[in-house]
């Protein structure tokens, strides 16, 4: 049985990406980074965490911690004062993007009326999610 082909992995830090990139990021995750970050070992055996993001050609794993996803979109003029990526740009964003195939499975899935509030289990769930990685 013929194996599927994978996928270039590509690990990088958020900066060292494509503007294009970026924004297709910043349109896939329109209220931040810090929630959905994955945790991996790297070749060193050290843990490393990173945010997830697929492309019709690569995978990315765009290193950051939790702090440096705070960061990223604290200091982005392109997400307002709450964390949330403002109706003007995704607007734009979306006009760039929005015929990505890829960029579908993101934006399809994004909801107005998120709930801004996370419990304690989100965070547990988040756990055993990355344990599977």
């Amino acid at each position: 049985m013929p194996t599927a082909p994978t996928k270039p992995r590509v690990i990088k830090d958020y900066d060292k990406l494509e503007v294009k990139i970026q924004e297709q990021i910043k349109l896939a995750y329109p209220y931040g980074f810090s929630e959905d970050l994955i945790r991996y070992t790297d070749k060193a055996g050290k843990y490393v965490s990173a945010l997830p993001f697929e492309t019709d050609e690569r995978y990315f794993l765009v290193r950051m911690t939790y702090a440096e996803a705070l960061v990223l979109v604290e200091d982005d003029e392109d997400y307002d004062d709450d964390g949330n990526l403002k109706e003007g740009v995704k607007d734009d964003y979306e006009g760039k993007y929005g015929d990505l195939d890829y960029m579908n499975e993101y934006t399809s899935n994004d909801d107005d009326d998120k709930d801004e509030s996370k419990s304690d289990n989100d965070e547990d769930d988040k756990d055993e999610e990355d344990d599977k990685d």
